[in-house]
């Protein structure tokens, strides 16, 4: 995928790529039954679960290909979903990894389908800053993908969150700056989820899933309407983290910004029984 997309050539030449190559797989997209979207905040655990996801034999989960963008810029049905394919693939080919951690579910079906019937991206933190400049996009992809829409709100640990968001951003933004970022997210998020019905969207936290990853993975699985596969549960089980990593701990926190987490969580059931102690 070409990373220059603010070139109006790149854009021309991307369009009429997918608009050619996605003609040989009518038949299959013909039927994706769900859209699978992420809303959520960087840091969080997409990652993970995208790449637990994309392992299920009738399921494509993209990493990161930002599909809202395409959405605005006109991209028809078919060649979002040969972008998120061709980007599947991709990342399965150097075995999923991300941040020098490696997501590959070895013996399934990650990159590959055998029925596809559920497709999406992880992009759960771009995709939360789009939707709050332009909550009109939620319904244009609605009209573009012409599918049942299913949501992923995976949480984590507010104080993981800005912590890594702070010691892995490249502008130098400081820790009070993040914290403001991550709550601004948490409030489009917030927002969103009162325009989608409670029965089309998880919320899933982080260090539930790593504490229990077959129970989560079939909840995931009856979300997106596939089928909880013995064998795919017990391989995708296998590479998930022993114990959640508490990054709070990288960085000094002063009892100042510890109190003003807390204060700001206090709004939002979804981050209830979080705290910096935990």
């Amino acid at each position: 995928m070409p990373n220059n997309l603010s070139n109006p050539v790149t854009w021309t030449r991307l369009y009429a790529r997918s608009y050619y190559l996605s003609r040989a797989y009518r038949e299959p997209f013909a039927g994706v039954e769900t859209y699978c979207m992420f809303l959520g905040y960087p840091r969080s655990g997409h990652s993970l679960v995208g790449s637990l996801l994309d392992a299920h034999p009738d399921v494509i989960i993209a990493h990161e290909l930002d599909v809202l963008k395409f959405v605005r810029a006109g991209f028809t049905r078919n060649q979002i979903f040969y972008l998120l394919l061709e980007n599947s693939r991709r990342r399965a080919a150097r075995g999923r990894e991300y941040s020098g951690y490696s997501y590959e579910v070895p013996g399934q079906w990650q990159g590959r389908f055998r029925t596809l019937r559920v497709i999406g991206d992880k992009k759960g933190g771009r995709s939360s800053t789009r939707l709050r400049s332009e909550p009109a996009l939620l319904e244009s992809l609605g009209k573009t993908v012409g599918t049942k829409i299913k949501f992923i709100h995976v949480i984590r640990n507010p104080y993981d969150c800005i912590t890594t968001m702070t010691t892995r951003n490249q502008r130098g933004l400081s820790l009070e700056n993040r914290i403001e970022n991550y709550f601004s997210r948490v409030a489009t998020v917030a927002a969103a989820k009162t325009r989608i019905d409670p029965g089309d969207i998880l919320d899933m936290r982080h260090e539930a899933l790593i504490e229990e990853p077959k129970q989560w993975l079939e909840r995931l699985c009856r979300l997106l309407g596939v089928e909880p596969l013995p064998d795919y549960l017990e391989d995708c089980a296998k590479i998930v983290f022993k114990a959640p990593k508490k990054s709070r701990l990288n960085l000094p926190w002063s009892e100042q910004n510890i109190k003003k987490v807390a204060e700001m969580m206090q709004p939002y059931p979804f981050l209830a029984g979080y705290s910096y102690d935990d």
